[in-house]
Parts: structure tokens; sequence; C-alpha cells
């Protein structure tokens, strides 16, 4: 393996993911150039890594089919409009605005208090997990290729701010090729990841307070009920291991995907980039109905972090956000540097300026 297929992985589309020949099942090669580079460096594959890297090699040989949307997958409309700005009265799949619903950006009131009261018992803990004026805040993010590669550029950003606290330790626990259907099972291998990162970190499971989970799943397709409520099953079971595997986890900070019109291939083009953030809402809307599967003793207390989405270069009223197609890769989906940059940038000032993330954050 060190001719020319070593060189066709290493040239293969930049960060992205192209479509296996067997079941159709995605290749994540920021998860294979990662494997070949240890490899190269002298480290021992394991059997399941080895297979995973000839399978990509495989997959790029063969073309990969990367080009192509599965069939079953709608074409976007012509233009969507930002969950931001879709108002009270508007409609989109029979669904209306706002991230909270009702045209609201912000938290409803018994929400809004009931986050409060979560924020007040965050505090620094040791190991064992008692208070502690030296403890540690564990902040971990739980999600895919596109968060980890978001939020390690956040981690450095935040870590050279001054405004953020000393107490507060963050953790990239999201994984390559690991969307919420991959972390739905309690004994998968992002788990197992996710606990040896924070064991690196000297981080325990007790001190994790706050998470950012980026929902996602690989390929969705079928109408906004079909891919939805499966993306919000998916994130409903991660929510609760993480509460269990976490049992101070107060707070998680939701959030759906970046622009996908620029995307090549069936990995999460639009429209289904945008609807995620539907699944977001309709969790948290059913925490806010008191659904039991979403209570204290279940799951954290869910929040919108900060909405990612906007409309490619036509933006969103909310702000001056736009997606340029040099913040993605050739895949169209994963981001370029100056896309980890502009999502590293909004997580960042959402943590530092949002009523409902700065007091734990910037210990103010």
């Amino acid at each position: 393996m060190k001719n020319s297929l070593w060189l066709a992985l290493l040239l293969c589309v930049g960060g992205g993911s192209l479509w296996a020949q067997a079941g159709n099942d995605p290749v994540d090669f920021n998860r294979a150039r990662q494997l070949m580079e240890r490899q190269r460096g002298g480290a021992t594959l394991s059997a399941d890594e080895k297979a995973y890297l000839a399978r990509a090699v495989a997959a790029r040989n063969a073309g990969g089919g990367g080009g192509a949307r599965p069939s079953n997958q709608r074409p976007a409309p012509e233009r969507l409009t930002p969950l931001t700005d879709l108002g009270a009265t508007e409609r989109y799949a029979g669904e209306d605005g706002g991230l909270y619903g009702g045209g609201h950006n912000t938290p409803p009131e018994p929400h809004r208090r009931a986050a409060v009261e979560q924020l007040a018992k965050i505090r620094p803990l040791t190991a064992a997990g008692e208070a502690a004026e030296d403890g540690t805040i564990g902040f971990v993010a739980i999600s895919m290729s596109n968060a980890t590669q978001e939020f390690a550029r956040f981690k450095q950003l935040a870590d050279a701010s001054p405004l953020k606290s000393p107490r507060v330790t963050i953790v990239d626990c999201a994984q390559g090729g690991q969307a919420m259907a991959q972390w739905v099972p309690v004994d998968g291998r992002p788990w197992a990841e996710a606990k040896r990162r924070l064991a690196a970190a000297q981080v325990s499971p007790l001190q994790v307070q706050v998470a950012w989970i980026k929902l996602a799943n690989v390929a969705p397709a079928g109408s906004l009920q079909e891919h939805g409520r499966k993306l919000e099953r998916d994130t409903l079971a991660v929510l609760q291991q993480a509460r269990a595997l976490f049992p101070n986890l107060r707070i998680a900070y939701l959030g759906s995907r970046t622009y996908g019109g620029y995307a090549v291939g069936g990995l999460n083009p639009e429209p289904y980039a945008f609807e995620g953030a539907f699944a977001v809402r309709w969790l948290i809307a059913r925490q806010l109905q008191g659904d039991a599967a979403l209570a204290p003793a279940k799951a954290p207390l869910l929040l919108w972090g900060p909405y990612l989405w906007a409309d490619g270069l036509r933006g969103r009223k909310l702000d001056a956000l736009v997606w340029e197609r040099g913040d993605f890769g050739d895949d169209g989906v994963h981001p370029s540097a100056a896309g980890r940059q502009k999502v590293a940038g909004l997580l960042l000032d959402f943590c530092t300026t949002d009523p409902l993330a700065k007091p734990w954050f910037t210990g103010k």
C-alpha cells in the first residue's frame, strides 16, 4: 500500500466523504487520511482500522459515486428562509418559524427560568464531583466530522481568550464519521473514544456539565417528517446516554448544520442541512411540554446554541452571516479553514455574550 493507492487517497476530496459501493455506506475521508498518516508515522493500526482504510482506498479507486445524489433525496427549493427569519405566520412544510417556534428566537419564559436554575448549579467540580474552587467545568462536543473540525478551532480560540474562565476545560469529543446515528449504541466506538479523550484531558465524567451537540445524520433522505423525526429519535437517545455517562450534565446547547447548497453528492445537501434545525426545535418543545423522556433525570436542559445556517451568499436578517464557497472543502460539506474559523467565532461569541451561557463560561 505504498504506491498509487496511497497517493490516490491523499489526493481524494479534501475533507470530504465519498460513497462506498457496498450498501451506500459513507466513507469518511477525514478519518481515512488520519489513519493513513498514523500508519505512515509508524503507528500500528487495529484490524478494524486497516479494514476501514482498505475500504476507503477501494471506494476512491472505484470512483466512489461522489457526484451522485441518492434518488430518494429531494431537490432544494430555489430559496430557503433561515429559521430565525421565518415568522409566526409563515410556514415551511407545515412548520412555523423561529428557533423556539411561534416566530420566537429566544426561549419562552418557563424554559428560560428552568435554564437559569440549571446555570446556578454549574460550578467547578473535583474529579469526584465535589464542588471546589480549583475544580473544573467540563465542556464537551458530541457530534461528527464537521463538528470536531469546528470545535477544535473553537477550543484554540477560547483557550487563548481572556474571557474564558480558567475553570472551564474544553474537550472535543466529536469525531469524524460519527453522526447522531453512530452515537446511538451505548457501547459504540464514539463513547469509548469520548471517554479516552476526557481521560487524556484529565477531566472525569463527573466534571462534564455542559455539551455542544451538532445534529446531523449521514445522507438524510425523504420528507422532513421522515428524516427529521429519525434525527430527533437518534439525538434523544444520545442525550439520554450523555446524561447517564455524565451525571452532572446540566445543559446541552444544540445546533444544526451550516449551509449545504454547495454540497457535491448526497452526504448532506439542501434542503436537508436546513431542515435539521426542526429536529432541534422539536426536542426543545417536547422538554418544555414535560415529556418524561427529557425530564431532568434522563436528559440535560436543552437550549439552542448558535444557529449556523444562512442562505449562502443571501445571508439572513439576524446578522451579517453568509456562507461562501470558500468556506467549504472540495465536497462542499466539510468546512475549510475559513469555515472552521467562522463557526468557531460564532460559538465563542455565543459563549461569551449569551445570558444563558456567559455565566458559566466566563465565570462572571
